[in-house]
């Protein structure tokens, strides 16, 4: 018999629960990229919407010096609608702080929509609610858009379109991170979600490139387009998701289940009914933060008790229980600086690359996806140091402590040319993204899906609607402070965004200090991780 070919036997070298999980792995990855695929265009057309228009004031009143007739043409229209310092009412001198307010009214409604997204999606199956979330996001996406083609001019329309976009926004962030949970275990977490938490810089870049291709010709279409993907997205999700392993008869560790291990020395657990207690190791990396000193018991206003399963099913919990959780408080209010930080630059890098660099709308969107690339490598490298060292908060606490001089040199470096930004570009985004990839993915599968929860998937839907919903507050203040704040000058903006960074490692100490106080346990006491 023949042999067969190398690629064949590649791709049978692959069991059926592996190429399952790869598919689950890609499909989460593209839908949420196209999320973020979506949210970039406002900060690219924010230079159409409102341009510098000096030049154009000193042509437009020297034609009209010259010629009589077109005198009898107002000067400040133009076919359109359009004033010769871009779209009303964005043309106005108060111009920063009407985006702004854009950047805040989405963001805002995101936070608050975050905190019910988690409520209601562990009561919901995730493909549907998914879907219903990038179909609605779509088309509020291309809504927006439609203000360019149907010559609306309302401020009004365009907070309320940024408003319900953001509520159904929030669909998606609770489900992919809840769908990946229950396919993929804890082994080697930080770099699998590392490489997997690049969807948003992937996406982001998506979005520059595609509302960065029609910024100056037809900017409606830079919401039109992205709109479009995000709701083909959700076809393809409904068609194609499958939300847990069992589903497909798969196998899954979170599927493994133990009932003689519920009662052990966790400073949190769930208790049980009638239950035997038994002590089992503690999982190496979490002991610090479960235990205050790593031998003594636990503390009764850390237990939970929930009704016992009669089968298979869970209860879901509660968004106090949640809290309970030890990280989950200080993870939560880390995000929400490290998170400001991020969407700063995410909703107002282009303009700024316009305003130092003196580049047009569509170059500076394009230079401003380098951020994003920096981001990837991050997130990434995050993930794969926090493996190895076993410690998520001091991973992301010496990122931060990078991250704010960094800052501070990008504001004074990047006026010294076009090559001086494209380094900070790149370096910034590596050390801003890094502790906001970590925090949002594997910290919060490690405490949405801890043994002492036998791996709801209902708790990691609620955790992380938790943690990513705090960081979405940040996410709102950011943008807003950041359109009030320019106006007296870009250097005052970086100065928030470095006491910000300082913040959120101010938030993470304790954590720190558990971490490295806590002796490494030995390579033969530890047990290989098993999710419950």
């Amino acid at each position: 018999m023949a042999q067969l070919p190398a690629g064949i036997r590649f791709l049978v070298s692959f069991s059926r629960d592996q190429w399952y999980r790869a598919f689950i792995f890609v499909l989460t990855f593209l839908l949420y990229a196209s999320f973020h695929l979506s949210r970039k265009p406002i900060s690219i057309v924010k230079g159409e919407l409102h341009r510098y228009c000096a030049a154009a004031n000193e042509d437009e009143l020297r034609f009209h010096s010259q010629s009589p007739k077109a005198s009898d043409i107002p000067l400040h229209q133009l076919p359109d609608n359009e004033t010769d310092c871009g779209w009303a009412p964005f043309d106005r001198d108060n111009y920063q702080q009407l985006l702004g307010a854009l950047d805040y009214s989405f963001l805002c409604a995101y936070a608050v929509g975050m905190y019910l997204s988690g409520i209601i999606g562990e009561r919901l199956p995730i493909r549907y609610y998914l879907t219903f979330g990038m179909l609605a996001s779509g088309v509020f996406t291309a809504l927006f858009g439609l203000g360019y083609f149907y010559d609306i001019h309302s401020f009004g329309f365009y907070v309320v379109v940024q408003i319900i976009n953001g509520l159904v926004q929030t669909t998606g962030w609770p489900s992919v991170v809840t769908c990946l949970g229950n396919w993929f275990g804890k082994g080697r977490r930080g770099l699998i979600m590392g490489v997997w938490n690049s969807h948003t810089s992937v996406g982001n870049i998506l979005g520059s490139l595609i509302a960065g291709y029609w910024v100056s010709t037809c900017w409606g279409l830079s919401f039109i387009v992205p709109g479009a993907i995000v709701a083909a997205m959700g076809i393809v999700c409904f068609l194609f998701l499958i939300e847990h392993p069992k589903d497909i008869a798969c196998s899954s560790t979170l599927m493994t289940r133990s009932k003689s291990c519920e009662n052990g020395m966790h400073r949190f657990r769930l208790q049980k009914q009638a239950l035997p207690s038994e002590k089992k190791p503690l999982d190496p990396e979490m002991q610090c933060l479960l235990l205050s000193d790593g031998k003594r018991g636990v503390h009764q206003n850390h237990v939970v008790v929930l009704p016992a399963d009669g089968g298979s099913s869970m209860a879901a919990i509660s968004f106090t229980g949640a809290l309970k959780i030890p990280g989950v408080i200080e993870f939560s209010l880390c995000l929400l600086f490290a998170k400001l930080v991020s969407y700063t630059f995410l909703f107002w890098l282009p303009l700024y690359i316009t305003n130092v660099d003196h580049l047009d709308a569509k170059k500076a969107g394009e230079l401003s996806t380098l951020f994003d690339v920096g981001g990837i490598f991050g997130g990434i490298l995050a993930g794969v140091i926090s493996d190895r060292l076993e410690k998520r908060a001091s991973t992301c606490g010496l990122m931060l402590l990078l991250a704010a001089p960094t800052l501070y040199v990008f504001s004074t470096v990047s006026k010294m040319g076009l090559e001086a930004t494209i380094a900070m570009l790149l370096l910034s985004g590596a050390l801003v993204s890094g502790p906001y990839a970590l925090v949002t993915t594997a910290v919060s599968a490690d405490l949405g899906t801890h043994r002492s929860l036998k791996g709801n998937a209902h708790a990691l839907s609620t955790v992380t609607a938790i943690i990513d919903g705090t960081g979405s507050v940040g996410a709102a203040v950011g943008p807003l402070l950041a359109g009030l704040i320019s106006p007296s000058g870009w250097d005052n903006v970086f100065y928030m965004l470095v006491s910000a960074d300082a913040c959120a490692l101010l938030f993470l100490i304790r954590l720190i200090h558990k971490e490295l106080s806590c002796s490494r346990p030995a390579t033969g006491g530890q047990v290989p991780f098993k999710e419950h």
